[in-house]
């Protein structure tokens, strides 16, 4: 177990090497053109040799002090959640010891006067590296993230789109209310359903052309035959439809009205049903 804990940390280490190697490159690049600390003293190669200094130092503490926590935290913690928490502390070290390498390496090996501004610059220094690790650690946390999401969206699609072929392939039966009529649709060829006196109008299709049938029931009685499927939603007293053959929600005023793809006829939508419609649009 912790011969595995440890290659752990080595595969985090060796994933993360070349990213921390250009940060400090950057560190390197930084102090050489726009030189924040005195370096006259130096000729240009011996120049070259003490801000390569600096960069290493970022490097080694980076590299020491992640390897350090890395093995910390997945000696001690078993979730990512836990292993996540002593970041900030491992970050604030990296920072202080960063600080305190360069103000020792400033004064005793570059012979730069120490000053409140001198170590001001310092710490600026010091906590870039930082600010663009963070950053691309929460870039990277959010793509990975993203991916995943995508991911999980991609198989419930896939796994909703097989489940409404399997459901819309389905039957429904419509019976009158003495039982004498019975109308058998696949569940996908029902377009709506609506009250005509003493009668429900079955509108449904049938191959390219759109039928209609007259069935004796009470729409609420045909409202609790539809209930078990959820694609079907009342929209109005006297109207019920599929909510797959919906095209659009329209609106003129107060008034609200839906129109379907398969038929000509403008559908009313009552005010009580209105927020139950666009919820399911």
């Amino acid at each position: 177990m912790a011969k595995r804990k440890i290659s752990q940390s080595v595969m985090l280490l060796k994933k993360d090497l070349g990213l921390y190697l250009s940060i400090s490159f950057g560190v390197f690049l930084f102090i050489l053109f726009f030189q924040p600390f005195s370096l006259d003293r130096f000729e240009f190669n011996n120049k070259l040799i003490f801000v390569a200094g600096l960069g290493a130092i970022v490097f080694i503490l980076i590299i020491l002090i992640r390897i350090i926590f890395s093995w910390i935290a997945l000696r001690s913690y078993q979730n990512q959640y836990e292993i996540d928490s002593p970041y900030y502390f491992r970050d604030f070290l990296i920072w202080l010891l960063s600080s305190v390498a360069f103000a020792f390496y400033l004064r005793y090996v570059g012979l730069v006067s120490i000053s409140f501004y001198i170590m001001f610059k310092v710490v600026l220094i010091c906590l870039a590296p930082l600010i663009v690790l963070r950053l691309l650690n929460e870039f990277s946390e959010l793509r990975h993230q993203n991916e995943s999401l995508l991911k999980e969206i991609k198989i419930v699609t896939e796994h909703l789109e097989k489940y409404e072929d399997d459901f819309l392939n389905k039957t429904i039966e419509f019976i009158s209310e003495n039982s004498s009529e019975k109308l058998n649709l696949v569940i996908a060829d029902v377009i709506l359903m609506r009250s005509a006196d003493n009668y429900v109008e079955i509108v449904y299709k049938e191959g390219v052309d759109i039928k209609k049938r007259l069935i004796r029931n009470t729409l609420k009685n045909v409202e609790k035959q539809v209930n078990l499927y959820s694609n079907f939603i009342r929209c109005h007293r006297t109207c019920i439809v599929n909510t797959h053959n919906i095209k659009k929600l329209n609106r003129s005023f107060n008034n609200h009205w839906l129109t379907l793809k398969d038929i000509n006829d403008n559908i009313p939508v009552s005010r009580q049903y209105l927020l139950k419609i666009k919820e399911n649009l």
